[in-house]
Order: structure tokens, then C-alpha cells, then sequence
């Protein structure tokens, strides 16, 4: 007698199989659809903010030039582009051999001229004489002994040498005086021989190097500030709000998703010749003035007013006027009607609720009706990323 079969009937098995390659397609499904990066739309204080992009600056830069000829010594020459220098840093060292010689001789002759005058001069003993002479003619021109002409001789003979010392003295004190001024300029020369930093700064470029002869205004180096100014350009229709004092939030290129905050400092009388833009002068409070470094660029948004919103998105949600909406696991692409807008989010008038996601990355890589995971990211649409 055969043994009867046991076991689940063919249906129930094929329905196993089925639901382990539905549970397996299932998840390769959900570990294969894209994953879209969401913020959840928000309520909040929108700000009514005016654009324009920006660019850092130095205060000024100045191309230093020597005020003398000369040659660059080897002597303390540390000159590289970027170097950080105080005010008063020696930078250069020109040779002052020749003019050390010069002053030495002018010194010489100064003193000589010196002792010269101390030991008067040779006419003082011809006054004497002629002032001798000049008394006896007087008595004898009383008595009648002498005639007019004879004492007039004598009373000239004294003025002639008398005027002769005074010119002496002249030319001596002119002497004297020149070779003092030839001193100072010869001194002061060699001041200039060595050039010092006239403010603290950056050396930008080098123009002189050891061993070069530079002439009187040849450029030494060019030196910029360590003071920086973020010059922001506003177009003509959003110029006219602005005012000093108004808050502005930064953000630069080479820093990513920082964004720093800022005041008006200045309006600038003139608008850029290129770009007919209108430039304003800002101060960025919270960030550390080494990564301002001249030529970095970036946008800026400063708030003119704000009010109450329903609705806030990050402004990197926003494709031109649509957003992506995840709903369900479906991307939604839907039309919405844009209020304020600002550096780091956007009002929402018509269009979404809040509490609903919208998609803030990879905006290109989405279409509507696709089915996606989510992440959702904290909300940056106020946020100032310091």
C-alpha cells in the first residue's frame, strides 16, 4: 500500500513565490528610486530684500617708487609678494658708499671753514694800522698841519678795509650755511637709501631685487592695505531704498553656503562706468577678516523692510516661478506665486501650504510625477550660516 502524499498544494506555493518577488521587487524599488533632499515650507517673517552681487577690495594699494638712485643690497632684502609688513619695516637697502664719501668731505671742509673763521682774518691787522694812521691824520688835519684831501684819504682807506671784513664775514657765514644744507641733504639722501614700509600691508608685487640699479622713481614694490572694503553693486531700480544702516546678509563664492551678516556703511555718490550699477560700501561683522581676500566675489541682499508670511521657502527651492513638491512619494511640479524674495529664502503668496515639502537640491535631476524617496534637511531660509 503506496504512502499517501503530504505537503501544501501547488497554488499556495506559486502564491509564496509571488509574494517574495513582489516583497523583493518592492524593495529594490525602494532602494533604487531617487532621493530627493526636502524643507518643509514654514511660516515666518519675509523680508523685502534688494539683490546685487559684491566684490572684496583693498582700502588702497600704493606702488612705492625710490626717491633716489642707487644699488639694491643683499642686506636684510626679504621682499616676496605677499609678505606681511608693518609700518616702518625695513624693505629695502640701497648701497650708500658714495654718499658716505660725500658727506665725509663736506664734514672736512665744514670744519676747516670753522677753524679758518675762529682765527679771524689777515685785514683785521691792516684796520688796525689804517685805524693808527687814520687817528694821527685826524690830529694833525685839527692843527692844520694836514690838508682835506690827505685826511679823506686816510678816513677812506679805514671804510675800504672795514667794508672788506664785513663782506669776508658774509661769504664766511654763506660758506658755512652751504655746507651745512649740503650735510643735511647728503644725510637725508642717505636716509632715503634705506626704504622703509609707509604703512602696514601686503606686498603685492616686486619690481626690485639684489644687486639692481634703480634711478630716482623707478617702482620698488607695490603695497596693499590690510584693511579691506566689500563693495556691493545695486542696479538703478533698486538703488533708491537703501539707506545707511540697513542690515544686508553676504554670501561669498569661495565660502559655499556661508552666510554672513552685514550693514550699510556707505552709498556711493557715482555708479560703476562699466556696469552703470550704483556702489554701496559694507561692513561684514561675524567673519574673520583673513578670508576677505581682494578680487573674492559673491551676492548680497539687503532688507529694506519685511512683514508676516503664510509661506516661506528656501530661495534654492525656487525654479523660476515653480517649485517641486513631494507628496505621497510623488514629485508634484507646481506653479506658485513668489512675494519678497532674499538671499536665503522666498515668500510663497499662492501656490503652497505650509507644512508640505518642496524639493532644495539637485532641482534638474526631478520631473513631475516621479517617485522618490525623501531627506528632510532643517529649514535654512532664515538661517545665517556662521
Amino acid at each position: 500500500m503506496s504512502a499517501k502524499k503530504s505537503g501544501f498544494p501547488f497554488w499556495l506555493k506559486l502564491l509564496a513565490v509571488v509574494a517574495v518577488l513582489a516583497a523583493i521587487g518592492w524593495g529594490v524599488l525602494r532602494y533604487t528610486r531617487p532621493v530627493a533632499k526636502v524643507e518643509t515650507v514654514i511660516s515666518g517673517e519675509a523680508k523685502d530684500a534688494e539683490p546685487g552681487s559684491l566684490i572684496v577690495k583693498e582700502k588702497y594699494s600704493m606702488q612705492m617708487k625710490s626717491a633716489v638712485s642707487g644699488r639694491v643690497l643683499s642686506k636684510d632684502y626679504k621682499l616676496d609678494t605677499g609678505l606681511v609688513v608693518k609700518e616702518g619695516d625695513i624693505l629695502v637697502h640701497l648701497d650708500t658708499s658714495e654718499v658716505e664719501i660725500a658727506i665725509e668731505q663736506v664734514h672736512n671742509e665744514y670744519e676747516a671753514a670753522k677753524q679758518r673763521i675762529a682765527l679771524g682774518s689777515s685785514q683785521k691787522y691792516a684796520l688796525a694800522t689804517a685805524q693808527s694812521d687814520f687817528k694821527n691824520a685826524e690830529r694833525l688835519f685839527k692843527m692844520g698841519q694836514m690838508s682835506d684831501a690827505d685826511y679823506q684819504k686816510y678816513r677812506r682807506a679805514v671804510e675800504t678795509i672795514e667794508q672788506s671784513l664785513a663782506l669776508e664775514k658774509v661769504r664766511d657765514d654763506e660758506d658755512l650755511k652751504t655746507d651745512e644744507n649740503t650735510l643735511k641733504a647728503k644725510q637725508y639722501q642717505m636716509e632715503l637709501m634705506t626704504i622703509r614700509a609707509p604703512f602696514s600691508g601686503v606686498v603685492s608685487a616686486v619690481n626690485a631685487h639684489p644687486g639692481d640699479l634703480i634711478n630716482s622713481g623707478d617702482p620698488i614694490i607695490t603695497m596693499i592695505t590690510t584693511d579691506r572694503i566689500v563693495e556691493a553693486k545695486i542696479s538703478e531700480e533698486n538703488f533708491a531704498n537703501i539707506k545707511p544702516g540697513e542690515r544686508a546678509s553676504v554670501h561669498f563664492l569661495p565660502y559655499h553656503e556661508w552666510v554672513y551678516n552685514g550693514t550699510v556703511t556707505k552709498l556711493l555718490p557715482t555708479a560703476d562706468p562699466e556696469t552703470q550699477r550704483h556702489l554701496v560700501d559694507l561692513n561684514i561683522t561675524d567673519i574673520e577678516p583673513e578670508k576677505l581676500i581682494p578680487g573674492i566675489t559673491g551676492e548680497v541682499s539687503i532688507e529694506v523692510g519685511k512683514r508676516p508670511a503664510k509661506a516661506i521657502i528656501p530661495r534654492r527651492a525656487m525654479l523660476n516661478e515653480n517649485v517641486y513638491v513631494v507628496k505621497n512619494g510623488r514629485v508634484e511640479l507646481r506653479h506658485v506665486k513668489k512675494g519678497y524674495v532674499w538671499l536665503t529664502g522666498a515668500e510663497v503668496l499662492e501656490g503652497l501650504d505650509t507644512g508640505e515639502q518642496v524639493i532644495v537640491e539637485d532641482l534638474d535631476s526631478f520631473h513631475d510625477g516621479d517617485s522618490v524617496g525623501t531627506v528632510e534637511l532643517p529649514s535654512d531660509a532664515f538661517a545665517k550660516k556662521k
